[in-house]
């Protein structure tokens, strides 16, 4: 990820944007996925191609906490997560609005007004076809669209996107990632699903197997199935690539923790060490967690592992 994080601010307002017309995709973008760049893609060719701005209007937290907070939508990022993405496609702005009651019961005729009061630099806007907004969520694309003729914002609609005849869905990549379906979350994203944080001290218990760990400190709000996983671990300077294994969920054999850890062995040596910000890049499920019924069961499973993932990372003839 390039470390040219966009701006970043709360509240819809211009105040602090760059000077130029004002392109804004608006969505939750949880993930940020292929049928998500479909919609802020042409925002972004048509901010570079008059000198404008590329801003994308978001919302936090998501709605379901609002309409049914006893079961609310797990999302796949946090808000800074969501922007280091977004940087890579060319966003020069993030707009976080809060989901509240007042925002909630705006109409859906007021929307456009009221985004065009608060962002006056604002040229055009960008959704996806099956986006939703107001108040009982009245409004939809084609509202949009004769909203936008009276107040003479342009309105672009992205059709929605399909991939191996499935919808590019943030609902089918949660899908995926808590059946441990990484490579389908992947080809749905456009990019590898990662974690990343700092390099925590652990137990030390991954040396006393023979397989030393590094443990991250991460903490999604959407868990992916607990298990192992082929992945490549990128370092501070985001260029080396480095293959290992990984193991997320509760360590019942040695632990039986409350919290889900990750871990990560790396199949060669170590260059990082606690206090280091590394990305973990998910590849393969290897297989589910499972409690051994001692160390050198566990151990002998690990060596497969490893061997398995060194099998599915090992590159590919040109």
């Amino acid at each position: 990820m390039q470390t040219n994080l966009p701006l970043q601010f709360e509240g819809v307002g211009d105040a602090r944007l760059p000077a130029g017309p004002l392109h804004l995709a608006i969505g939750m973008f949880d993930g940020v996925h292929l049928g998500h760049r479909a919609v802020i893609g042409p925002a972004v060719r048509a901010a570079r191609a008059t000198g404008g701005v590329a801003a994308v209007l978001t919302f936090w937290p998501h709605p379901s906490a609002l309409f049914r907070p006893q079961d609310p939508t797990r999302l796949i990022q946090d808000p800074a997560t969501k922007a280091e993405v977004l940087a890579t496609i060319g966003i020069d702005a993030v707009i976080t609005e809060r989901f509240t009651t007042e925002f909630a019961q705006l109409e859906a005729e007021a929307f456009l007004p009221w985004l065009q009061q608060r962002l006056p630099s604002l040229v055009a806007v960008y959704v996806g076809e099956n986006f939703q907004f107001g108040h009982r969520r009245r409004g939809n694309a084609e509202l949009l669209a004769r909203s936008g003729a009276a107040l003479r914002l342009e309105v672009h609609t992205a059709r929605r996107l399909t991939v191996n005849d499935e919808p590019a869905s943030s609902t089918r990549i949660r899908s995926h990632l808590t059946a441990g379906e990484i490579e389908a979350a992947n080809a749905l994203l456009g990019y590898r699903y990662f974690a990343r944080g700092v390099v925590a001290t652990g137990k030390r218990l991954g040396r006393t197997l023979g397989f030393p760990t590094l443990n991250l400190t991460w903490s999604p709000e959407l868990r992916p199935r607990f298990g192992v996983y082929a992945v490549e671990v990128v370092g501070p300077d985001g260029k080396a690539r480095l293959p290992g294994v990984a193991n997320y969920g509760l360590r019942p054999t040695v632990e039986n923790a409350t919290e889900p850890k990750l871990e990560v062995h790396l199949l060669g040596a170590c260059p990082y060490d606690a206090g280091d910000r590394i990305t973990v890049e998910w590849r393969h499920f290897l297989r589910p967690e499972m409690k051994f019924a001692g160390l050198d069961a566990l151990r002998a499973q690990i060596t497969a592992d490893r061997t398995e993932a060194e099998r599915l990372l090992a590159p590919r003839p040109a």
